[in-house]
């Protein structure tokens, strides 16, 4: 059964009534299939035509037959226009639905194919015409086997045919199966991870807990903590461990549905600032001042990068260009949401939408993408847009900062969707935002980054990771936000995937707009508008005073703590990738030891520090923790801060940090870390009722220092050399802990790095900027061990 989405009787129609009260129109869940009833009062005129007005065009578009009942009996009046519209919503169903099967059969037999299928099929046959036989007397077998038929095609000729086909085929599906195991092992191999400046490691050495909580732990702390590790691995692991064996044995992947669910969707804090995350646009070029079309151009080139993805037409990432990445998550980019309970979220996602939600100035609005089966053009998006942006009506009641409550504690929202939102016009427009593609967001505000003003590039980021708590769906998959000056960003929730997987449509969406669609000399969307469009429609409510006092307590909480969060973003411009590549050493572990620097100078002291990588060189995989607080890398922040070591003993400290932070990093690349794997024990632990205290001890040490390098060229959109300033700083997000640091970066390039840095006003021994100035002289304090010549900054 398909459920309406529904305006019938919520109020959300346009559809003016009739004298005789002509039912309204009623949206089938898709918007694929509309069927629309109009009744005329007795005794029109036959023949007589209503001319659809700007606000009835929709309905004009989708009714595919009137009737009138006149004294002559029932007069049909087929709508051409409709019909085809409904035939060609159907080829393009039966298309997708094609497409997917073949893709499923290619899937199925790869790394065989079709083509492959036949020449074996072909150099059996050729082979029997060379009185040659290749199957060692098995067709012939396989011709006896065959059962006796009496039909004009069961010659010998037809029987031989058949059976060197059936032999074929068994070859053919043999050989894919040994490719497959073979391809399996290569894969299933990561010692190549492991190769540095071209010598193979022999040996892998275990990373140990302890290993990593040793620099932050004094004598007497560690021996407790080591006393607990020994206990909990001779008592309590063992039998822990047995059922994550049988659970690798029988899941896809024996993390990743714990991490979602538990780090993820149990959480019962607000999302914003917490959770939720943001991306940046270009902002050293920019492609248009006009708001709508630049909304035009991105939304078009998202649905253009669904339909990719629709059609398995993405090619996987590859890591190091060697080894595919699993794209697992991509799946759930678009049409997702997550819907809000008492105990637990839950993940919403359908196989297709096909409108956006729009929020402006208070208003809510649906926006389709489609015009039957036709994708809008991005001229027609932006007409739309703009129409949004000219519509003079004020907020419903209890409409403006309706949005807070996902913005607020995930009890308090679940509660009130229940209460207030379960019926209705309410729920109508609430499904109209939550079955939506993606939610977007029109800013009065103009956001940019000036060079000359280093806090703009500041305020840009705290606009996208909060705006003013209300004008995001902070539920959505993603919120794409457009700014007054044509500038855009993301706001993302985290559960469905981590930030690779956003920053992949992200480079899709920008390089698309930037290279492939472009704008007029007046900075419109190219292409003729069609103003027969129908005009967005406003979603209506009904909210009553108390979901209006829930709503405001929700916005309050979350002010507040967006109003705590200090986000400092800065450009380095001394150096990038290109000189830190210098000092024989990775960037990553170049920024992670700088970052160590800066903050022993910041803090006085070590702290435990995370670091994402990605483990989706495995089915479903998605992060692993590097603790980048190492031995190595403590002692060389101590040498450099006592200040009286020789130049040369420094640069060996730094490589021995280095060279272990980067052997660490491939260890969590390649399933060897340890955070998930303790995580996934104290899971099966709570399962079991058993009492770990080594266990509680691990899960509940906060990290004071929370980094993650954000991917960048992905996809091979432009070349970065010929377009340097096509540069996207990448995104950030909350710190992780009252008084800690959240630090994200991008190595933009061969001469800047992006930093995001994040901390709470509320904590007396934090503060972002003072921060980041440390980072800043910790990058050039290594650089210049390095002797490594820096550009004018």
């Amino acid at each position: 059964m398909v459920s309406p989405e529904g305006r019938g009787d919520t109020g959300q129609s346009d559809w003016p009534q009739t004298r005789t009260g002509a039912n309204p129109s009623r949206e089938w869940s898709g918007g694929q299939h509309k069927a629309t009833y109009l009744s005329r009062s007795p005794g029109t005129v036959h023949g007589a035509r209503c001319q659809p007005t700007p606000r009835m065009a929709e309905a004009h578009q989708a009714v595919a037959f009137q009737f009138t009942v006149t004294p002559d009996g029932v007069d049909f009046q087929l709508s051409r226009e409709a019909l085809k519209h409904v035939y060609l919503s159907g080829i393009n169903s039966w298309k997708k639905r094609l497409i997917r099967i073949k893709n499923g059969i290619l899937r199925g037999v790869y790394p065989g194919s079709p083509t492959s299928w036949l020449v074996v099929i072909m150099a059996t046959v050729g082979s029997s015409y060379c009185n040659v036989d290749i199957s060692m007397g098995l067709v012939s077998h396989i011709q006896r086997c065959l059962p006796e038929g009496c039909g004009p095609y069961q010659t010998p000729q037809t029987r031989a045919l058949l059976s060197m086909a059936i032999f074929s085929t068994g070859v053919w599906m043999t050989g894919i199966f040994f490719f497959r195991q073979t391809l399996k092992l290569l894969l299933s191999y990561h010692g190549w991870m492991f190769e540095m400046h071209g010598q193979t490691s022999h040996f892998t050495k275990v990373w140990a807990y302890l290993e990593s909580v040793r620099p932050l732990l004094d004598n007497e702390e560690y021996y407790r903590m080591e006393m607990l590790a020994k206990e909990f691995q001779d008592k309590t692991a063992p039998r822990l461990q047995k059922y994550l064996v049988l659970k690798s044995w029988w899941a896809t992947n024996y993390v990743s549905d714990w991490w979602e669910e538990y780090i993820y969707l149990r959480g019962r804090t607000p999302l914003v600032v917490n959770s939720n995350y943001y991306v940046m646009d270009f902002v050293l070029v920019k492609n248009t001042d006009v708001q709508a079309a630049r909304l035009g151009n991105i939304v078009h080139a998202m649905i253009m990068y669904r339909r990719k993805l629709d059609r398995e037409e993405i090619k996987p990432v590859m890591a190091l260009g060697m080894v595919p990445m699993c794209s697992y998550q991509m799946e759930r980019m678009f049409n997702t949401t997550r819907i809000p309970g008492k105990k637990t979220d839950v993940l919403q996602h359908l196989s297709d939408s096909r409108h956006v939600a729009v929020y402006h100035k208070g208003r809510f609005f649906k926006v389709w993408l489609y015009e039957g089966s036709r994708l809008l053009k991005p001229r027609d998006l932006e007409i739309q847009f703009q129409r949004i942006l000219d519509d003079p009506s004020l907020p419903q009641p209890g409409e403006e900062r309706l949005a807070a409550l996902t913005a607020g504690g995930r009890v308090e929202w679940a509660q009130a969707r229940q209460a207030f939102f379960g019926s209705g016009k309410n729920k109508a427009s609430l499904d109209a935002i939550e079955r939506a593609a993606f939610f977007v967001a029109l800013d009065e505000e103009s956001h940019h980054y000036d060079p000359e003003d280093e806090a703009s590039l500041s305020l840009y980021g705290k606009a996208l990771l909060h705006g003013n708590c209300y004008n995001r769906w902070f539920d959505k998959s993603f919120t794409l936000i457009s700014f007054k000056n044509g500038h855009v960003g993301l706001n993302t929730e985290h559960a469905w995937a981590d930030a690779p997987i956003i920053g992949h449509l992200w480079e899709f969406v920008l390089g698309t707009d930037t290279f492939h669609l472009g704008y007029t000399e007046a900075g419109h969307c190219i292409g003729k508008s069609n103003s027969m469009l129908a005009p967005p429609q406003r979603l209506q409510w009904d909210i009553p005073d108390q979901c209006q006092a829930v709503i405001e307590s929700s916005y309050q909480v979350a002010k507040a703590l967006a109003d705590d969060v200090e986000l400092y973003c800065f450009q380095f411009l001394p150096f990038g990738k290109g000189l830190i590549k210098k000092c024989r050493t990775s960037p990553d572990a170049f920024v992670q030891i700088a970052l160590q620097l800066a903050h022993f100078r910041d803090r006085g002291r070590f702290c435990l520090t995370y670091e994402a990588s990605m483990t989706r060189m495995f089915r479903e995989g998605r992060t692993e923790t590097v603790r980048s607080c190492t031995s190595e890398s403590t002692a060389f922040v101590q040498a450099m801060v006592e200040g009286t070591h020789m130049k040369a003993h420094l640069q060996n400290l730094f490589r021995k940090a280095s060279e272990k932070h980067q052997n660490m990093y491939r260890l969590a690349m390649t399933g060897a870390g340890i955070d998930r794997h303790l995580f996934c024990l104290y899971v099966v632990s709570k399962y079991l009722g058993v009492s770990s205290p080594f266990l509680a001890e691990v899960l509940s040490e906060p990290w004071r220092l929370s980094t993650s390098q954000i991917a960048q060229f992905q996809i091979r959109m432009f070349d970065p050399d010929q377009y340097p300033n096509h540069l996207g700083p990448g995104g950030g997000f909350g710190p992780v802990a009252d008084d800690g640091y959240g630090v994200s970066y991008m190595i933009a390039g061969e001469n800047t790095i992006f930093f995001h840095v994040s901390s709470k006003f509320s904590s007396s021994e934090t503060n972002a900027q003072r921060f980041g100035n440390h980072i800043r002289q910790a990058l050039l304090d290594i650089a210049d061990l390095f002797q490594v010549p820096k550009a004018d900054s």
